[in-house]
């Protein structure tokens, strides 16, 4: 299953700024290993915010919901999910 996943992070303004950086490292490489499973199909950062939208491409709610509370910076985020099918008209086979 599709889902369109927009998340905006919000870090405390009095985290001290190794461990923001640490929260940070373990984000990213946590995305890029989901990125090279498949299950994060693309990740787009949204401009003049600390914030992207994504694509995950996952079995379904529960997964997603695994990976999303997983993610290192999670407490720190405002979560929108949009569950995506494909559309009649396009001509890709694999955005189903």
């Amino acid at each position: 299953m599709l889902f369109q996943v927009e998340m905006a992070v919000t870090l405390p303004g009095d985290m001290p700024v190794e461990t923001a950086a640490s929260l940070k490292q373990k984000e990213r490489d946590f995305a890029q290993d989901l990125q090279r499973q498949g299950k994060w199909r693309h990740l787009w950062r949204v401009v003049g915010q600390y914030a992207n939208t994504s694509i995950f491409d996952v079995a379904g709610n529960a997964e997603l919901h695994e990976i999303l509370t997983s993610l290192p910076l999670f407490p720190y985020m405002t979560i929108k999910v949009t569950p995506l099918c494909r559309h009649p008209s396009s001509i890709h086979e694999d955005d189903q």
